[in-house]
């Protein structure tokens, strides 16, 4: 997070004369969850890579844009670039960052990924949301089994499932072990306690689809999984990131 701050607080270093910032959310609550009783993935990782999908759909509606407005310099970011995406998110009014640091957004949940379009076009701009509405609710802080979710709104992000299994290279330390419940990669359980999300609704994205063997798979299917069903299952899934090998690792760690 400290590389390129200048970037991440200031917009026009990111487009030279930018003037508004379009903040977006696209729902990736699944249709359909795996079993409980097996190993977990993230909901946002079961289709394909959200990068991708969304960057097409931010071109398009920036095309849209110049085609009715004209030319405009601007560019299209989720996730991929020094963006403070939840800040920017709610400056806009698209909800409040909760105590997991996720936006939740009333009425909707926090299942949503976010984006942005910067350009030089003056826009009206909304309002922010000025009231949390978590209130004194700690149900994300007392569900975490690592206690990566500390009590003055921020993340101890080293001790979060998610980079444990994502975003570390080398082995989990054994001290970890028992503590992941059944995730492997990415971890929701923040999410899925949160009373807000009771109000999530299906996405109606079809390249967010989970290939149909993943909600077959059994944690003794998962322990045996070889690299090509593993090629298969997660052609253009962000699970690719972990890959083969730190997918092995992470059941590793959780097996009895």
């Amino acid at each position: 997070m400290e590389n390129h701050f200048d970037k991440r607080l200031d917009p026009t270093k990111l487009v030279p004369g930018a003037k508004s910032v379009i903040s977006l959310q696209y729902n990736y609550y699944p249709q359909e969850i795996q079993n409980k009783n097996t190993y977990q993935i993230s909901k946002y990782a079961y289709g394909e890579d959200y990068h991708h999908v969304i960057k097409n759909k931010l071109f398009e509606l920036l095309n849209f844009i110049q085609e009715n407005v004209g030319l405009v310099d601007a560019r299209v970011f989720t996730d991929s670039a020094p963006v403070l995406e939840r800040v920017w998110a709610k400056k806009s009014g698209l909800g409040w960052i909760g105590k997991h640091s996720l936006l939740i957004t009333k009425q909707k949940g926090s299942f949503y990924f976010l984006a942005e379009i910067i350009l030089d076009l003056e826009l009206e701009f909304d309002h922010a949301i000025k009231t949390d509405h978590c209130g004194n609710c700690t149900k994300c802080i007392d569900a975490c089994p690592t206690d990566a979710i500390l009590k003055n709104n921020t993340i101890n992000g080293s001790r979060c499932i998610s980079y444990f299994t994502i975003e570390l290279k080398e082995e989990i330390p054994k001290t970890m072990k028992g503590k992941f419940e059944d995730w492997m990669f990415g971890c929701d359980i923040c999410q899925d306690v949160c009373p807000w999300n009771r109000f999530s609704i299906p996405h109606q994205e079809s390249q967010f689809n989970p290939h149909p063997d993943l909600l077959k798979m059994t944690k003794n299917d998962w322990e045996e999984i070889t690299e090509s069903a593993f090629n298969k299952i997660f052609k253009k899934s962000a699970v690719k990131r972990t890959k083969f090998s730190g997918l092995k690792r992470n059941i590793g760690i959780l097996k009895k």
